[in-house]
């Protein structure tokens, strides 16, 4: 029976999918592992605990889906906006912001089903906003609480094509307030607030009489009363469907994707990001449909290298003739890359790619140029682990600072991380489970359900992830906003630990009696109390009673953080270990600012790794975080397996940079 020492030195592989449970000849087999929860990994490799969720605030309204969407002027000027039902509120430095001591709030059009289906492009202070059933708007900020949402002026356009039919267009004047009279149907009641292009000039349309008549505002004199045939309606309004989706690309803002022209991209004038006059000069505005032989409905623009253009049956790049040359009205060039299609789930864009969900929502792809071929491609994500994603994906946001991590909002509520880093190789999945349960009995998930996710600037050195949780609380569904502590944390203060989900912090004179915890009423809550574990409690009355008084504490719903390797491959004198039977004797761990783990074979026989020595004061933090090795025995049974289990169940950092087991092996 072979006896060896192996070497697990890197996660950077992250969770790997049953599929390829059987792939030891896989390069990435020894970095990857069976299970990461509520582990990141970082680039370098190690396998780190994730930090707790702050709570903020509770949405305006539990009992109905609200969404986070970012809104960033500057490093110093990012908010992060809820919302809801036909509202709005804001978010900024951790905290909501208020006006007259209540939640400042701005009336929306967008109902609660509307919501995931928004589509955003941010210039400055002004948030531009698309929904197919509403009309294009924007979002002005001038102040914390100083906010205007209005809907769009567009200036000339964009227009369908001309009529083609005998139908003639007269209108009562020329200027001002007016009557157009069409000799046959034409006009609908959705057609209020469209454009109507003839004679040299055109109106808004603002009453609907009948299918012959409307009232308008002339916006553009025309030139004379007579009848004509030569007219265009506007390619934007409650009758065709509005755009699914905005852009800015070259100086030009560019939406795409009505109900009656799914492939169609109107290209505003370059620098004047309202007007849709089209003409020939290189600065006017465009109109381009795509050629295909299918429909292949816009969901998506990315502007990178050139402008990508995320369709249901492909995707397309945008450019000027293949060339370096800024895109103009007569040398607009659209290529398709790839076939792939997608989901109307907006893209992300990180470093040079994009990355997008493709159309069944379980498959995250990576579409970037590639120099061998002269074009896109667009390989898997999801292919060393096709079950992260499998119940399929909701919303994603890119968290670019500390470590370059995807986040996606599953189906089911689990929260999936993707660290990205193609530069150095690194595509990990993780899998993060949040403190709390929603449901009762059989139907509980046991974990908080995350529904939205946002990532804005933060420090320099760290990007701010924010979520919206529903939980079950003391019998209610409640939707919580919350916000990740500092992923990277001063690890050698033990006070500044945040390993619970929805906590609150207290900082302050002695005290034993903790309050202002009305949102976790009736929950089991942990607490590290002057940086040690201390005993659970329960909520009540919006408060718990400690054991001992402190004076720093954090209070909040725990989480179990696990790291599962691959079955262990080494150590047999004939050929592979896989199959034959085995034992780990002990197994050494190569940890980095951790206190308090434990280890073993599966999760019901764990090891409580020693921190404190015999000159450890009881009830006291350890006073030095491990960055060094543990040997721990390990007492398992014979078996084919070779699992090892690594745990953290306290509001405690840990941070796995190896594994050393050694293993015996049976070749019998």
């Amino acid at each position: 029976m072979p006896r060896t020492t192996l070497a697990l030195t890197s996660f950077v592989s992250g969770e790997l999918g049953d599929k390829l449970s059987g792939r030891i000849d896989f390069a990435k087999y020894n970095s990857g592992a069976k299970q990461l929860t509520n582990m990141l990994i970082h680039p370098q490799g190690a396998a780190t605990r994730r930090v707790g969720t702050q709570f903020i605030s509770e949405v305006k309204t539990s009992s109905k889906k609200t969404r986070l969407i970012p809104f960033e002027f500057s490093t110093v000027q990012a908010y992060v906006l809820e919302f809801g039902d036909q509202y709005m509120r804001v978010y900024k430095d951790k905290g909501q912001v208020l006006s007259g001591g209540s939640a400042f709030e701005i009336s929306t059009p967008y109902l609660e089903a509307e919501l995931f289906d928004l589509k955003f492009a941010q210039s400055a202070d002004v948030l531009y906003i698309v929904h197919p059933n509403r009309g294009a708007r924007k979002l002005s900020r001038t102040g914390h609480t100083s906010w205007t949402l209005t809907e769009i002026e567009f200036t000339d356009g964009p227009y369908l094509i001309a009529n083609d039919t005998a139908t003639t267009l007269t209108p009562s004047a020329t200027t001002g307030n007016i009557t157009i009279t069409a000799s046959a149907s034409t006009f609908a009641s959705t057609d209020v607030n469209r454009l109507v292009r003839f004679s040299n000039g055109y109106a808004k349309i603002t009453g609907f009489t009948s299918a012959t008549v409307v009232n308008a505002t002339v916006r553009d004199d025309f030139d004379n009363t007579s009848s004509v045939t030569d007219w265009k309606l506007g390619a934007f309004s409650d009758t065709t469907g509005h755009p699914s989706t905005v852009s800015f690309f070259e100086q030009r803002l560019v939406f795409a994707g009505t109900d009656t022209e799914p492939q169609t991209l109107f290209f505003s004038k370059s620098g004047d990001y309202e007007n849709m006059t089209t003409g020939t000069n290189a600065d006017d505005a465009m109109v381009y449909t795509i050629a295909s032989n299918q429909v292949n409905r816009i969901r998506y623009l990315k502007s990178v290298r050139t402008l990508i253009v995320g369709t249901t049956g492909g995707e397309f790049t945008v450019s000027a003739d293949g060339t370096n040359a800024a895109v103009t009205p007569t040398n607009v060039t659209i290529k398709k890359q790839s076939s792939y299609g997608t989901a109307n789930v907006d893209a992300i864009t990180a470093g040079n790619a994009t990355l997008f969900l493709q159309k069944a929502k379980r498959k995250i792809r990576e579409l970037q140029y590639n120099f061998d071929s002269d074009g896109y491609i667009a390989p898997d994500l999801t292919i060393l682990n096709d079950i992260v994603t499998k119940s399929g994906i909701n919303e994603m946001a890119y968290q670019q600072e500390p470590d370059s991590i995807l986040w996606c909002v599953r189906d089911d509520g689990i929260f999936a991380g993707l660290t990205y880093q193609r530069s150095e190789n690194v595509v990990a999945w993780h899998q993060h489970k949040l403190g709390g349960t929603f449901g009762t009995g059989t139907s509980a998930t046991g974990y908080g359900v995350v529904e939205s996710v946002a990532s804005i600037s933060g420090e320099l050195t760290e990007d701010q992830l924010w979520v919206i949780v529903k939980r079950t609380i003391n019998g209610a569904t409640k939707r919580y906003v919350e916000c990740f502590a500092d992923f990277d944390i001063n690890e050698e203060t033990s006070t500044d630990f945040r390993f619970l989900d929805s906590h609150l912090t207290y900082s302050g004179s002695s005290t034993s009696n903790l309050s202002g915890l009305s949102h976790l009423e009736g929950q089991t809550v942990s607490i590290l109390a002057d940086g040690s574990a201390h005993a659970n409690k329960v909520v009540s009355s919006g408060a718990v009673t400690l054991d001992r008084s402190v004076t720093s504490a954090v209070v909040g719903l725990a989480y179990d953080s696990i790291l599962q390797t691959m079955r262990i491959e080494g150590g047999a004198a004939e050929g592979t270990a896989q199959g034959k039977t085995k034992r780990i004797s002990k197994v050494v761990l190569r940890l980095f600012e951790t206190v308090g783990a434990k280890v073993g074979p599966s999760l019901t026989s764990l090891e409580t790794i020693p921190f404190r020595t015999t000159s450890s004061a009881l009830g006291q933090p350890v006073p030095t975080l491990l960055a060094g090795d543990k040997e721990i025995e390990f007492r398992d049974d014979y078996n084919t397996d070779g699992f090892i289990f690594v745990k953290q169940d306290q509001p405690l950092p840990l941070t796995v940079l190896a594994i050393f087991p050694t293993v015996v092996t049976s070749d019998g």
